[in-house]
């Protein structure tokens, strides 16, 4: 393939991966859901993932019986649009009906809605110029929610970044916490701070995590307040760079505060220790010190007492924690992933009954209800779905460390014909490669193409505990490149793996890695980067985000401009002969495309086979299902001419 810049491709929608990957039958999503009070009714917001895995830009809102009787698809008022997004589901107190947000097409407004169980008198409440999300309802029966007036983007860093032109000195829109009177809202928490989570205490007021300033960059600095009208009282602050705060609970006695507290590099992306800290204010305590595993999530359940989702390796657990410093209690474990708000739940107060998503490699999602551990499938929409591969827990040795990742293997692989590998780095790196589905998409038809794929979570990830998370701090591409090639050595030795014939590919984190990795070995034969970060030190003045490096680098890059260096693929660009595909999103504010266009115009100038795609409209991540089928394309066509 000759070199080439791509910025924009005509026809993209007529683009498919692969005719086996386009031929599949739509893979079922559940993006959220809801149980009633008294467990009668499970709500979800869901659609079908495209041929190239993202979801399609049209959802449902879908009311289920949980004994399975009775299912009812709302009429939303945009369902016939291109694009129907509904979120943030909410039971009323009584189960009677179902609140959720709904956006307007083509803008960043949103309206709420109610809607009965059974699916009858849908019922605009309020009508908003700007963001809303996290709808729920608070003791006294009042609904709150985030909300964002005036919204120049969607929440959150990873959504793409509002046009970088004009005046951009002034004061940035703040998600606020607010509850709904009459048709309008009245807002709780001051104006001058952008909240990221919270949670109502039992006589009416509020907690929640919050920074002054710009929310995509400042949830690094984020304090624990308490929130009342007129007023809001920091009760926690970090004692370190390195301890971001997420996932406030309330304890249903009011006196306590639980939230996770660790390294993470991304809102959203949550792992490390529990804390508790009084409600009015005083020392916070780590209730799982010295923890070998992460915690991910937690909540107070229907019986009081504090359960966390525990990534442990290779295993996922539901851990209710001893009161009082008493032992744990594993109330679920299993090589699967759970998805729910909270714990990896819906809770269903004060009935016994949960729900939550259920999925690992081989078992396609599906919503499953029932007492924790004795779940009971919901949905069969998946049903016959089946994933061909044989998936492998591995584990090896790095510098001491114990690390863990997932080999991917095509199903009834001989042993006799051995097959190339493509590696694939997960972002974060705050973050872990855990069971998921692997239905249509890259991942699939990779596997159908003859790939095997390798999974490592090299250290900075989550699943081994606060210290391992923190072991690539000032080290970035240094010891965690050494524990994903010794987890490569590891697979060639335990499967039948060519290993002349290594790819390497990831997204954020993993984009960095597969750039910073082929300036450092010559052992992959071709790469694709995608969103990668190529130099630290222009980086560092380009991105939205700029707060989460202090953590990791330990200072800026204007008191230490050395760190950054240390760890820059362009300091070392010259080594590289690796052929290697690169694309990012034109808005990406997470790792800007300026650092992609640098690796591929370093690339080029040098000889190296080389290839660029900048998609217009994306941020951190391609959700236009065209682009992410044209990326998938450009990768598989790639690896094939290079390891074929």
């Amino acid at each position: 393939m000759s070199n080439a810049k791509v910025c924009w491709l005509a026809g993209l929608a007529a683009l498919a991966l692969a005719p086996a990957a386009a031929a599949e039958r739509p893979l079922h999503r559940y993006l959220e859901i809801a149980i009633s009070p008294d467990g009668a009714h499970v709500a979800a917001v869901e659609g079908d993932s495209t041929p190239a895995g993202v979801m399609a830009p049209t959802r449902q809102v879908v009311i289920r019986g949980a004994d399975g009787a009775s299912v009812v698809t709302v009429a939303l008022p945009c369902s016939q649009a291109k694009e129907c997004a509904p979120s943030s589901l909410a039971w009323s107190p009584d189960g009677s009906h179902l609140v959720f947000a709904l956006r307007t097409p083509g803008t960043h407004a949103r309206s709420i809605y109610s809607v009965n169980v059974d699916g009858t008198g849908l019922t605009r409440l309020l009508q908003f110029d700007g963001v809303i999300g996290d709808l729920r309802y608070i003791p006294g029966g009042r609904l709150a929610m985030l909300a964002t007036a005036g919204a120049t983007k969607e929440s959150g860093a990873t959504q793409a970044g509002a046009p970088i032109t004009g005046d951009l000195s002034g004061p940035t829109p703040e998600q606020r916490i607010a509850v709904m009177a009459g048709d309008h809202l009245d807002f709780v928490s001051p104006p001058d701070l952008y909240v990221y989570e919270y949670d109502a205490t039992p006589d009416g007021a509020f907690v929640g995590t919050a920074a002054p300033g710009d929310g995509d960059n400042n949830w690094w600095t984020a304090k624990l307040y308490r929130f009342s009208t007129g007023g809001a009282r920091v009760i926690h602050s970090p004692p370190t760079p390195q301890s971001q705060i997420a996932h406030p609970r309330v304890s249903p006695d009011g006196r306590e505060v639980a939230f996770i507290s660790g390294i993470m590099s991304d809102f959203g992306s949550t792992g490390g220790d529990v804390f508790v800290v009084p409600l009015a204010g005083g020392a916070a305590r780590d209730v799982t010190p010295n923890s070998a595993a992460s915690v991910t999530s937690l909540a107070y359940g229907c019986d009081g007492k504090l359960m966390v989702k525990l990534l442990d390796g290779e295993t996922l657990r539901l851990v209710r924690l001893g009161a009082d410093g008493g032992e744990p209690e594993t109330l679920w474990s299993g090589e699967e992933s759970l998805s729910g708000d909270n714990a990896g739940l819906a809770f269903a107060c004060p009935s016994v009954a949960t729900a939550t998503v259920r999925e690992s490699f081989t078992a396609p999602p599906e919503i499953a209800v029932g007492p924790i551990g004795a779940w009971k499938p919901l949905t069969h929409a998946n049903e016959g779905l089946t994933s061909p591969i044989e998936a492998r827990s591995l584990t090896w040795r790095s510098d001491g460390f114990r690390v863990q990742g997932w080999l991917l293997l095509p199903a009834h692989a001989s042993a006799a014909a051995k097959l190339p590998m493509i590696t694939i780095v997960h972002g974060g790196p705050a973050a872990a490669a855990t069971p998921r589905f692997v239905g249509p998409g890259l991942d699939r038809t990779l596997i159908e193409h003859g790939y095997a794929l390798f999974l490592p979570n090299p250290r900075g990830s989550f699943g081994q505990g606060e210290a391992f998370t923190l072991a690539n701090v000032r080290d970035f591409g240094h010891g965690d490149l050494r524990d994903i090639l010794a987890g490569v050595d590891t697979a060639t030795r335990e499967a039948p793996i060519d290993g002349t014939r290594l790819g390497l590919t990831g997204g954020s984190y993993g984009g960095y890695m597969t750039m910073w990795a082929v300036t450092q070995t010559h052992r992959f034969k071709a790469a694709v980067a995608a969103a990668g970060v190529s130099d630290w030190l222009s980086y560092y003045g380009e991105n939205g985000i700029d707060e989460w490096m202090i953590p990791y680098f330990g200072k800026s890059v204007y008191d230490d401009p050395a760190a950054y260096a240390r760890s820059s693929p362009i300091d070392y660009i010259k080594n590289v002969t690796t052929p290697t595909f690169e694309y990012v999103g034109a808005q990406d504010i997470e790792c800007p495309a300026p650092q992609t266009e640098e690796f591929w115009h370093a690339l080029h100038d040098l000889g190296v086979p080389t290839s660029m795609a900048i998609y217009p409209g994306e941020g951190h991540g391609l959700r236009d299902p065209a682009h992410a089928a044209d990326a998938a394309r450009r990768s598989l066509e790639w690896f094939d001419r290079y390891l074929k």
